[in-house]
């Protein structure tokens, strides 16, 4: 039988991990769940793929961690609504070496780091951080990269909407084997058409669609906990709503009042977290208490 503190220190430090991700988000108003659809999106491709479950689980982990390094981003260029000067592009283009700085050291490093580091690497050399080409970047980081473009491209920001899924996996399709990996751009794109993302694009958790702001455009988050009848606020423009039903669906009704200091802070969606801890838990590793290191025992796992 397996110790259980090690079970638990393996629990503490995948918490510090989403954590850390969750505090990347609360930056961005913009892009709420974000990581969430990024991390479902990269699992549910590696499974479709033939990887194994352990595989699916450490590309999930590094779909949720793969913007890590935007907490070092200003927020002039993070939330910048329109096109980002050659200056800001240059900053911008530097999260992922920074996302692998913040990440370095950390236990569980190992498993995220591909993903971290190499999201925006391009097929045909032309990304960065690093310019790496073809199968010298990492699995896990070709995984993420289609499911990260592929959300960005999906998703409503507030000086576009989001493309329809049928334009974004034509974008997929005519830069296959130069943007995006030949073999797992083809099984996204089976993937897409299938339907079986249907319910997390445009979605911040399993059932729990996105909420435009009617009056500034940006998404409001509405976590699973809330119900019908609860205040929530547009953390950009700062107004207030009441939670209705709408058609069976929970929708926006405004309440001309304006959000508290209190009201707009970001707030972690800690039964999420539980809920990922809970699905992650059971493919990572776990020492068995054999006097190597716990870093040791990853290694090996790996």
């Amino acid at each position: 039988m397996k110790p259980a503190h090690d079970k638990a220190h393996t629990q503490e430090l995948l918490h510090t991990l989403y954590s850390m991700a969750f505090l990347v988000e609360a930056r961005d108003p913009y892009t709420g769940g974000h990581l969430w659809r990024v991390s479902q999106f990269s699992t549910r491709l590696a499974l479709a793929c033939g990887l194994s479950k352990r595989q699916a689980v450490i590309a999930g982990l590094g779909g949720f961690l793969h913007d890590l390094g935007k907490v070092g981003v200003p927020d002039s260029i993070l939330n910048n609504t329109g096109r980002l000067s050659d200056a800001e592009y240059a900053v911008m283009k530097t999260h992922p070496a920074l996302g692998a700085q913040v990440l370095q050291g950390h236990p569980l490093a190992p498993l995220a780091m591909d993903a971290v580091l190499g999201h925006h690497e391009r097929i045909d050399g032309r990304g960065y951080p690093a310019g790496l080409t073809g199968d010298k970047i990492a699995e896990t980081a070709r995984i993420v990269g289609i499911a990260d473009a592929f959300d960005a491209m999906t998703s409503t920001r507030p000086y576009r909407k989001g493309m329809p899924v049928a334009a974004a996996i034509e974008q997929i399709t005519v830069n296959l084997d130069a943007q995006f990996d030949l073999n797992f751009g083809r099984c996204f794109i089976e993937l897409a058409r299938s339907g079986e993302l249907d319910g997390i694009i445009g979605h911040s958790d399993i059932g729990i669609p996105l909420h435009e702001c009617p009056i500034c455009g940006p998404v409001v988050v509405v976590q699973r906990k809330q119900k019908a009848g609860d205040q929530v606020f547009c953390r950009v423009c700062g107004n207030g709503f009441t939670l209705g039903k709408q058609q069976g669906r929970l929708a926006l009704k405004p309440t001309g009042k304006r959000g508290t200091a209190q009201d707009l802070q970001a707030l972690i969606d800690h039964d999420l977290l539980a809920r990922l801890l809970d699905e992650s838990l059971p493919y990572l590793p776990v020492g068995e208490g054999s006097g190597k290191s716990w870093l040791q025992r990853l290694r090996d796992w790996l």
